[in-house]
């Protein structure tokens, strides 16, 4: 995808600043639901939104760049959690804005009725490839929600993920929309790209969004999606992908993956694990 057809889109909305976004819906407590877009109708999505949405503006800039580093276990408990559908799972990442240098170190919490807990660190970004420096903060949220991997396990570096994201506030339901475009996922051996496909995420405390309605009208159903488990089955197959088979089927099987060795990361063994 060209991010230029988006890019106008976004600068026909209302801009809001990042202190006035965090402020009415930071929402680490909420509820997400996630739509995979062609790229192509964005703009038109957009357009339709402009009376509900306004987007995040940041030095007259409108999309931004992220990188996250993913970290699980040498037996994968945060991608089994996940795959065998665990109801209470977790995830252990760093997040960098590569426009701003920004990092933090983020423990995800899965949690009843699809509730999404998040803790977050502030983290150096020469430190995003490990979570050593913040270990601490780490197993004292695992801990503080009686989930997560033995205290001894190492969480190593296992997936990245590279995006470009927009961000909207709809104000009249204190709730956000992220749009992640240019996806890509990269592991120790391959790395995928879904250029002509954008993840449309909702987050919201609990009620359906002006987005979701349109998304629905427009035939589109939330889909089981995880930047994580979902690239990770993507990049290999012989791990279990039940839970997406449908979405990799429809949006990952067939893209052609380019080699991309990665030798700070290695894989680990392929074992079952408990994540509780």
């Amino acid at each position: 995808m060209t991010t230029m057809p988006i890019t106008r889109a976004l600068a026909r909305l209302a801009p809001v600043g990042l202190a006035e976004l965090v402020d009415r819906a930071a929402l680490q407590t909420r509820v997400d639901r996630k739509y995979l877009v062609p790229t192509e109708a964005l703009p038109r999505l957009l357009d339709q939104l402009s009376p509900y949405a306004k987007a995040l503006d940041i030095d007259g800039e409108r999309t931004f760049r992220y990188e996250s580093v993913y970290f699980d276990t040498p037996r994968l408990a945060s991608y089994y959690c996940a795959a065998y559908r665990r109801r209470r799972r977790f995830k252990v990442r760093t997040r960098t804005y590569l426009d701003s240098g920004e990092c933090w170190l983020e423990v995800k919490i899965s949690g009843a009725r699809g509730s999404i807990t998040k803790h977050r660190l502030p983290y150096h970004s020469r430190d995003c490839g490990t979570v050593h420096p913040g270990r601490d903060f780490v197993d004292e949220a695992l801990g503080r929600e009686s989930i997560g991997p033995e205290t001894a396990s190492s969480l190593d570096p296992v997936l990245v993920t590279d995006y470009h994201r927009a961000t909207l506030l709809l104000p009249g339901t204190l709730s956000r929309v992220t749009i992640d475009t240019e996806l890509s996922w990269r592991d120790a051996d391959s790395t995928l790209r879904l250029p002509h496909l954008a993840v449309v995420e909702t987050k919201t405390a609990s009620a359906a969004t002006p987005v979701d309605r349109m998304l629905w009208q427009r035939g589109l159903r939330p889909a089981r999606i995880s930047k994580y488990a979902t690239g990770l089955a993507a990049l290999r197959h012989d791990l279990p992908d039940v839970p997406w088979r449908r979405t990799l089927r429809r949006h990952f099987r067939g893209v052609a993956s380019s080699v991309d060795p990665t030798p700070t990361m290695s894989h680990r063994p392929e074992q079952e694990a408990s994540c509780v």
